[in-house]
């Protein structure tokens, strides 16, 4: 209920602008995202389509990496989008490479790291570093994903916590693939994702978040596509998920809300 009060006040006032702007018209949005976001933006878009009579498209896919459905790998093949949703340094190097609009940007959440197992099996205290060395060191499988917090997991965590060479043949990457349906499956002791990812997921016990002296927030940003067809439609979805409207849900997926939380 409170998110359709606040969203029917953000859409008159964005109703409003758009028809100053000659723009009020229904469009069809299409949109790119990555993991980190996915719940909360699943919950959010009903409400931005009925306010705004926009139908929203959406392809999803991890922010980096090679696989088939990875974000830069679809935007080279040529597939149509208006709005990208994904990990803030990754969106960055595609406005460097003339993908994205450079002054569309927007910073949207803050994504900590968890770390899951499978539900019912025991879990390990990680509420320091030595702790969760120790668990890393125990568990006989571990899966990380191949988007932001794998690539500092698999690299950074593990060479500080000085058990890269322990790792080597018990953690394993998983392309695309959520890391929380790799380990409700059985395939791994422990998983580490964004916490907005794991949630989603059934099977798997949160155990909670890393602690402070390893953890690694995520920032997604979201950006207007250089070859958008629909750009004033997809910035009005952009401005509504940077808004107070949206907060409780980004916050109810476990991530911080950057643009619009003081508001």
């Amino acid at each position: 209920m409170r998110l359709s009060i606040a969203f029917r006040a953000f859409a008159l006032g964005l109703f409003s602008a758009l028809l100053l702007s000659g723009a009020a018209s229904a469009a069809e949005v299409r949109v790119m995202i990555s993991g980190g976001m996915t719940a909360a933006y699943k919950a959010l878009i009903p409400e931005f389509e009925r306010a705004t009579g926009h139908k929203v498209l959406t392809a999803y896919g991890p922010s980096m990496g090679t696989t088939a459905n990875a974000i830069p790998v679809r935007l080279e093949r040529g597939e149509p989008a208006d709005v990208l949703i994904m990990v803030g340094y990754a969106l960055g190097d595609l406005v460097k490479k003339g993908k994205v609009v450079a002054d569309s940007t927007v910073d949207l959440v803050r994504s900590p790291i968890g770390v899951a197992v499978k539900s019912g099996a025991p879990r390990p205290d990680i509420s320091s570093a030595d702790a969760v060395k120790r668990a890393l060191l125990a568990a006989k499988t571990i899966a990380y994903s191949d988007s932001a917090s794998g690539v500092y997991v698999s690299t950074e965590m593990f060479a500080k916590l000085g058990i890269l060479d322990a790792m080597k043949d018990k953690a394993r990457k998983i392309p695309a693939t959520p890391v929380g349906e790799i380990v409700a499956h059985g395939d791994a002791e422990l998983g580490f994702q964004q916490i907005s990812e794991l949630k989603p997921v059934e099977g798997i016990d949160i155990i909670g978040p890393l602690p402070a002296e390893l953890q690694q927030i995520t920032v997604f940003s979201a950006g207007i596509a250089s070859v958008s067809k629909e750009p004033d439609a997809g910035k009005a979805l952009i401005n509504f998920l940077a808004s107070p409207a949206a907060r409780a849900e980004l916050v109810k997926s476990g991530m911080d809300p950057i643009a619009g939380a003081t508001n």
